[in-house]
């Protein structure tokens, strides 16, 4: 028998110009097989006793002469079949994890059977792969992020979904695992507590989008928590969705057609990622993280389908959005600085959905998790209002838009109409060519009876509002002051709502409901304008008893000194602005563990 060191002597020499690999060169080579451009100098014996591809093709060969063969399209290259030729000369090497799936492959691609000989390559193969690859969530990654640089065959073969279904099971264990230690942490610190996330989640960021997918997917199947799922796509989105949209923002103009290869890709990313998104009520995703998702489903023009579920969860749990997130800006030509329309339909799916609730009702108005409620209604008037605010000086923004936004949420999202009234103001000085019948137009939808009295007292000298609209403040505030020096605390008022909301026997039951349900809620905002002018009442107190107090024979009358007062308070005057919040990402620790084994076969 040949001595192992001289087999695993592997010479290279430049013959008419080309190389010629020799595996094993004290014999002289009896065949010449070629790959993908490489020549290897070879023997016929050692590769027809475990190939099959091989003995067929030297069979086959019309010249029994014939030393020269090519093989196209192997799996793994040259440097795979190298590894194979050394196994089938009987020489030392190593199965990682790097080359199983490329020699498995090529094992298949030669025929490498036991038909032809015990313990072939394919076998030795498959025994790394189940007793190594699958037992290890970290290795199971690597083979699968290599299976995706080869052929179909590996996908034939099984590779593919053995290590799909591998890392969801190892990733329920990883679960289980950190689980305890989440129960190890709770009486530590919430650095302490950050670091028992799961460890995997990175490692899947290093799949292509496909193969992502299905371990994804699989996930699903095998009860991984839809907040780990949630975050597992976070960081991959955070990790693959990079660089892009900044050409489309400052340069709106440009054609779709000549949109680039990497923007076809992250459009197909951010679309499968939406897809994935588990269901908003067993996980809770962050709403800048969906608002991420849209602004960058915009500038690659994303599937309307994908751009409209991002909306419908983001009006899911709209009460919990900041200003700053509903700022998106805009890449039409031609249009306002900001996009409204987005903003327009995400309200109308977040009214329709408290449209929805309502109607599902039994009898009790629903306070459970994701119910918008009364509470989030109002929540979200005063989110508009100072998105209302923010984009009404923008120029460009026309009347149209502006309006659909005023009238598109009910009376009672709103306790007060200061915020409504400063945006309108705003609009009206940016926009000076407004027609007098435009400018009705707007200060229609001001409730002058829901104006505080800071904001009255600036309608009131505001010359840009209509002269109707000031006579109307006027009018209200003479008589809140009546009711404030006579002591009516408004029940007249909240007797005559209360009576006028009985509902008709002729009614069905269903729309009985219905009319309680909105008299029920017209009650809850009448009782929070009572307490806020109960303050405002409060407020008039103490500038009298102050006013009293100071007297000092400056001649000043009780009605002067409260207008000084409430002169003195510019809340319309003050800068709007909102801090933006950075999200900060811990990489995970070296805490992995994994065996690393060592195959050799000979």
């Amino acid at each position: 028998m040949v001595d192992q060191k001289c087999l695993s002597f592997r010479e290279m020499k430049r013959v008419s110009g080309s190389e010629i690999i020799k595996i094993f060169s004290d014999v002289a080579g009896d065949i010449t097989i070629v790959v993908d451009g490489e020549s290897f100098l070879l023997h016929k014996f050692p590769l027809v006793s475990r190939s099959g591809k091989i003995r067929k093709m030297v069979a086959d060969a019309k010249d029994s002469n014939s030393s020269k063969l090519e093989l196209h399209n192997i799996p793994g290259g040259p440097q795979t079949f190298e590894l194979a030729v050394k196994f089938c000369y009987g020489m030392n090497f190593e199965i990682t994890t790097a080359n199983v799936a490329s020699l498995r492959c090529a094992a298949e691609y030669l025929e490498m059977t036991e038909d032809y000989r015990d313990e072939n390559l394919i076998v030795r193969t498959e025994v790394y792969l189940n007793e190594v690859v699958v037992q290890s969530l970290e290795k199971s990654v690597e083979v699968l992020s290599i299976c995706e640089m080869l052929p179909p065959v590996a996908e034939k073969v099984g590779i593919v979904n053995r290590c799909v279904e591998a890392v969801a099971v190892n990733a329920c264990k990883e679960q289980l695992v950190s689980g305890l230690s989440r129960l190890d942490c709770n009486g530590e610190s919430a650095e302490l507590k950050s670091g028992c996330l799961e460890w995997w989640i990175e490692d899947l960021s290093a799949l292509g989008i496909d193969y992502y997918q299905r371990v994804v997917c699989a996930m699903g199947r095998a009860g991984i928590r839809p907040d780990s799922i949630t975050a597992s796509l976070m960081h991959y989105a955070q990790a693959s969705l990079k660089g892009i949209g900044k050409f489309q923002i400052w340069n709106p103009a440009r054609m779709k057609s000549n949109r680039t290869m990497a923007e076809n890709d992250q459009r197909t990313i951010l679309e499968t990622l939406v897809s994935l998104l588990p269901n908003e009520k067993s996980s809770s995703i962050p709403q800048n993280f969906l608002f991420g998702m849209l602004r960058m489903g915009i500038m690659v023009d994303a599937s309307i389908a994908c751009k409209l579920e991002l909306e419908r969860r983001i009006a899911f749990r709209l009460e919990m959005v900041s200003l700053d997130d509903l700022l998106i800006p805009s890449i039409q030509t031609g249009d306002s600085l900001f996009d409204v329309d987005t903003v327009h339909r995400i309200l109308i799916n977040f009214l329709q959905r408290i449209e929805d609730e309502d109607n599902d009702d039994c009898g009790y108005e629903s306070e459970g998790l994701g119910s918008p409620g009364h509470g989030s209604l109002l929540k979200v008037g005063r989110l508009i209002d100072a998105y209302l605010a923010e984009i009404a000086p923008d120029p460009y923004l026309s009347l149209q838009k502006f309006i659909a936004m005023l009238e598109i949420l009910p009376d009672y999202s709103r306790v007060i109409d200061d915020g409504l009234y400063r945006a309108i103001d705003i609009y009206l000085k940016a926009h000076p060519m407004l027609t007098e019948h435009e400018c009705k137009k707007l200060c229609k939808f001001i409730d002058c009876q829901k104006l505080s009295q800071e904001a009255s007292n600036h309608a009131a000298q505001n010359d840009r509002l209509p002269v109707q609209m000031a006579v109307r403040v006027l009018y209200f505030e003479q008589l809140r002051l009546q009711n404030a020096l006579s002591g009516s605390s408004g029940d007249g008022f909240l007797s005559q709502r209360m009576s006028s909301g009985v509902p008709s026997a002729a009614m069905s039951p269903r729309d009985n409901y219905a009319s309680l349900r909105r008299e029920n809620r017209e009650l809850k905002l009448e009782i929070s304008r009572m307490r806020v002018r109960l303050s405002e009442l409060e407020k008039e107190q103490m500038f009298m008893k102050q006013g009293m107090i100071d007297k000092s024979g400056n001649g000043k009358t009780f009605l002067t000194s409260i207008s000084k007062g409430i002169g003195r308070i510019g809340i319309f005057n003050g800068p709007t602005g909102g801090k933006r919040q950075k999200s900060s990402r811990k990489s995970r620790g070296d805490g992995k563990t994994g065996r690393s084994r060592r195959y050799s076969v000979s």
